[in-house]
């Protein structure tokens, strides 16, 4: 789903991003975790096309992202791309309901098409009894999942989420660590999360650890091989049997050899 390849980008003289490899599946959640400065929000911004690297590519679906004029790339985030923020950017003016419409209307859809889908996205995230309450009128955890119904609206095939319960109390972080998995499993998309919370970090397919504008460990999919005898250093293949063998193995067993040598 998502390919990075050797990205670069520096600030000034700073560089924040050396030589960047990374590839995220369809359907995986991935944290990307590190200390301040490593470079998290960077890359996500990048993969985001909400900025641009120095050097490298993006493949997202199959479009070489870096590759697209402005034009281009402004359409494809929109269609393509959700972005869940730690601060959730609703607009106070309007309503939730309205919050959650605007990328789709932005996108070319109907107002009844995109009222239809807005109000179907809050009904899913519990916030049927207050699409028409303004942001000032919502707590922090409503405020959040506004924000991923925005976020959801136009069917992206990647979410990308920057800190995005760091503003929230245990309990709302907690509703929405699991809706992220919830969606994934209802929807298919793909979450990619920079994150400092470990609990989150924790229960996502795959962490990717940044460190000083590199990946500190591997950042493919490591497919485990399977458990064969000659994985194990065995001349035949374990069996039933070979386990059940009419001598049990037992610590009197274990040391025969030991006591045999004694009485020679």
């Amino acid at each position: 789903m998502i390919t990075v390849k050797n990205i670069c980008k520096s600030f000034g003289t700073l560089q924040v991003l050396k030589n960047i490899d990374l590839e995220i599946e369809k359907g995986e959640v991935v944290s990307i975790v590190g200390p301040s400065g490593a470079g998290k929000t960077t890359l996500l911004q990048i993969i985001g096309t909400l900025d641009g690297a120095d050097s490298g590519t993006v493949v997202i679906g199959g479009e070489e992202v870096t590759k697209m004029s402005q034009k281009k790339l402004a359409d494809f985030r929109n269609r393509h791309i959700g972005f869940v923020f730690q601060f959730h950017q609703l607009l106070p003016e309007f309503t939730a309901l309205e919050n959650v419409m605007i990328p789709a209307l932005i996108a070319g859809v109907s107002k009844s098409k995109a009222k239809e889908k807005a109000m179907s996205l809050l009904a899913m995230l519990g916030l049927n009894e207050r699409v028409g309450h303004k942001p000032s009128q919502l707590s922090g955890g409503e405020k959040q999942r506004v924000a991923v119904a925005r976020a959801l609206v136009n069917n992206p095939d990647v979410v990308l989420a920057d800190e995005p319960s760091g503003a929230l109390d245990t309990k709302n972080k907690e509703e929405l660590h699991q809706l992220f998995f919830d969606l994934r499993d209802k929807l298919g998309q793909t979450f990619v999360i920079v994150t400092h919370d470990e609990s989150l970090a924790a229960i996502t397919d795959r962490t990717i650890h940044m460190k000083d504008g590199r990946i500190e460990e591997p950042a493919l999919p490591v497919e485990e091989e399977p458990l064969t005898p000659s994985a194990l250093g065995a001349e035949e293949p374990l069996t039933p049997s070979a386990l059940d063998a009419e001598e049990s193995l037992t610590p009197s067993a274990l040391y025969a050899e030991e006591t045999n040598s004694e009485t020679e």
